[in-house]
């Protein structure tokens, strides 16, 4: 189903925060209401914040009074600046507030063909993004056969992109051409998006899914019961994968034990203008790790170190599934922006 939606001026999507427990839809009508959606992660993964930036972005087209093109502009400018101020590292939403800011841009028409066209880009973003995520899912299933068991770290699903996912979209597609498969999603700390968001689209779609704790992983390599690792996304660099915290120590586990490590994600997270020390590493705040549910777990005032992505170097990946073909590491050289 799709994650995100467009309706006359507002744009509806699952709130993530209240996920297993509860399924809440929210109605974002104005750039602030997108800007905090994102900054709280009601809004997450790579994929669905370029659809949800790009959608912000229309919001503040549909709802402008400006009085000519140059205000209207000046606008739009000013709503991408801000929408991708609140993240830093995923790389999906300054690539889809840019796209619909450079059509504004492009427009030669009236105010209202502006305010048009940037709607209707923001839709081509998000239809682009399922379409991909379903080539995602086809190529990728061929890596898995019958009987496999698929570690997944954090939530690369549908939740995470516009539909199907990215990381879970080849298992998906495998038990689809029924295929015996199993997954193991580890919790995914700080905020447990492996525990609350992948293990709840799993059990949804009936895919046997046993959920582990992050520090179990190299016990579970070391016992054979893992066959290959897929993950997500959140930028793409010219020698790293930017993912959420824990994945470079999951590729290392997974290179230790002999055990293939693929990466699942659109060519929209590519950032081949850069390596992974020019990359910016979001840290958040310290609450995410001293409390759990509001509950907190670590003595008041203790230093916290909080980074929400780790960079994987390219040795450690045995391939890259985007939606037209697998790159595999002979193919990273050729990589080019």
């Amino acid at each position: 189903m799709r994650m995100i939606k467009w309706q006359n001026g507002t744009v509806f999507t699952p709130d993530q925060t209240k996920l297993p427990l509860r399924e809440v839809t929210l109605e974002i009508k104005t750039v602030d209401q997108m800007c905090e959606a994102i900054k709280v992660l009601r809004v997450r993964g790579a994929p669905l914040l370029g659809a949800a930036a790009a959608f912000g972005v229309a919001l503040a087209a549909y709802h402008s009074k400006a009085g000519c093109r140059g205000e209207l502009l000046a606008e739009l400018e000013e709503a991408a600046d801000r929408i991708k101020s609140q993240r830093p590292t995923a790389v999906n939403l300054f690539w889809g507030a840019d796209r619909v800011l450079n059509k504004a841009r492009g427009v030669s028409g009236d105010m209202q063909q502006v305010k048009d066209a940037v709607v209707v880009e923001a839709q081509k973003i998000a239809d682009e993004d399922a379409e991909q995520n379903h080539a995602i899912g086809k190529l990728g299933a061929e890596l898995i056969k019958d009987g496999d068991t698929i570690l997944t770290h954090c939530n690369a699903g549908e939740l995470a992109t516009v539909e199907y996912g990215t990381a879970l979209a080849p298992i998906r597609v495998a038990w689809e051409q029924g295929k015996k498969i199993k997954v193991i999603a580890d919790e995914t700390r700080p905020l447990l998006q492996g525990a609350r968001l992948t293990t709840y689209e799993l059990m949804r779609d009936g895919i046997p899914v046993t959920l582990i704790t992050d520090n179990m992983t190299a016990y579970v390599m070391s016992k054979g019961l893992v066959d290959l690792v897929i993950v997500g996304a959140d930028r793409i660099v010219q020698d790293a994968v930017f993912n959420k915290i824990g994945t470079y120590g999951v590729a290392v586990l997974a290179k230790e034990h002999n055990v293939p490590f693929y990466v699942a994600a659109p060519k929209s997270t590519f950032d081949l203008t850069r390596k992974a020390a020019g990359v910016i590493v979001e840290e958040r705040t310290p609450e995410e790790v001293t409390h759990i549910g509001g509950v907190q777990i670590a003595p008041s005032g203790v230093k916290v170190f909080n980074p929400a992505f780790d960079p994987t170097p390219l040795k450690y990946v045995s391939g890259i599934i985007c939606e037209k073909q697998i790159y595999y590491p002979k193919d990273y050289a050729t990589l080019k922006p």
